[in-house]
C-alpha cells in the first residue's frame, strides 16, 4: 500500500472517531444548552418525589347559604376567610349576626345572584386537613326564617377554673399538657396546627384571653370544637374535644378551662390546637412558651 493511500485513510477514520467521541460524551454528561434568560433551575431538595406545597387560599367562587348553628366565626374559618374580611365582604356589621338561610358569598356577585353554592372543604380526622374546593359544588339548602342562627350571648366571663400558666413573650401559653405527636405543616394537604397527646377528660385550656365565638361540632373533622377570638387579628381553635365547659359569647383568660380532652372526630385522645393570623393558619410553635 503506498504511503498517499495510507494518509488518506488515517484521515478518514478520524473523522469518523470524532463524533463518535462526541456523542459519547454526550451520552455521558447530557449536552446541556442554557436557554434564552438563564438555565431552569429545579428544586430536587426536600420536596423531591413528592407533591408541590399548596398554601390554601380563601375559597373565593360560590356562595354558602347559613345553617342552623353556624355562626359568622365558624364559616369564615370553615373557608378560609378573615372573619372582618367576610364581614364587610357581605356587608355585616356589629354584633355580626347572620340568620338560617341567609347567603354568605364569596365572589363578587351581589347577593341573590343564581351561582352554585360553595362546598366545604373537606376534612379528614387525623391529622385535620382541609382541602381546596376542587370538586363540583354541592347544593346546601335550609328554610327561611328570621331568628338568629343562635341567640345572642352577653359578654360574661367564664365561670370555670383558671390555672397559672406561663405565657410566651407575644402572650400565649400552652393549651394543654402532653406531647405534641403532629406537627403544622403549610402544605395544604397536611395538618394545620398541632396535634397534642393526652387522657380522656384531661383539662383543656384557653391559649390566651379573649372571647368564645364558636362551640359545637358542626366543622366535620374537629370534632366538638372551640374556636376562641383573641383580637381582630387572632383566633385559635381546640378540636376533638369530649365536652365543652364554655359557651359562645364567654369571656375567658389564658389558663381558663374551656373544655375536656376526648377524641371526638379523631381516630385517639388528643387535642388538636390551631392559631389563625387574619384567617390563615400559622405554626403554634412559633407563639407557645418552649418546653
Amino acid at each position: 500500500m503506498s504511503w498517499t493511500v495510507l494518509h488518506v485513510l488515517v484521515r478518514a477514520l478520524a473523522a469518523i472517531r470524532l463524533p463518535l467521541a462526541m456523542l459519547a460524551a454526550c451520552a455521558v454528561v447530557g449536552c446541556v444548552s442554557s436557554p434564552p434568560g438563564g438555565v431552569q433551575v429545579v428544586d430536587r431538595g426536600q420536596n423531591q418525589g413528592r407533591a408541590p406545597v399548596v398554601q390554601r387560599q380563601p375559597v373565593r367562587s360560590g356562595h354558602y347559604v347559613v345553617q342552623r348553628g353556624d355562626t359568622l366565626y365558624s364559616i369564615a374559618f370553615r373557608f378560609g376567610w378573615d372573619w372582618k374580611a367576610l364581614a364587610a365582604h357581605n356587608g355585616l356589621r356589629d354584633p355580626y349576626v347572620i340568620r338560617v338561610g341567609q347567603t354568605i358569598r364569596f365572589d363578587n356577585r351581589p347577593v341573590g345572584s343564581s351561582q352554585p353554592v360553595a362546598s366545604a372543604p373537606s376534612t379528614s380526622t387525623s391529622p385535620v386537613v382541609s382541602q381546596p374546593v376542587g370538586r363540583p359544588p354541592v347544593a346546601v339548602t335550609a328554610p327561611p326564617a328570621t331568628q338568629p342562627t343562635r341567640p345572642p350571648v352577653a359578654n360574661t366571663p367564664a365561670t370555670t377554673p383558671v390555672t397559672p400558666v406561663s405565657r410566651s413573650a407575644s402572650g400565649w401559653s400552652w393549651p394543654s399538657q402532653g406531647a405534641v405527636i403532629s406537627r403544622f405543616s403549610s402544605n395544604g394537604s397536611l395538618n394545620k396546627g398541632i396535634d397534642i397527646a393526652g387522657e380522656l377528660g384531661q383539662p383543656v385550656l384557653a391559649a390566651s384571653d379573649g372571647s368564645v365565638v364558636y362551640a359545637g361540632s358542626g366543622l366535620r373533622g374537629y370534632g366538638e370544637l372551640i374556636i376562641i377570638k383573641h383580637s381582630d387579628t387572632y383566633v385559635s381553635a381546640y378540636g376533638h374535644n369530649r365536652r365543652l365547659l364554655v359557651r359562645e359569647g364567654q369571656q375567658v383568660k389564658a389558663g381558663q378551662s374551656i373544655a375536656e380532652m376526648g377524641s371526638t372526630g379523631a381516630d385517639r385522645v388528643k387535642l388538636h390546637f390551631e392559631i389563625r393570623r387574619q384567617g390563615k393558619p400559622v405554626d403554634p410553635l412559633q407563639y407557645l412558651p418552649r418546653r
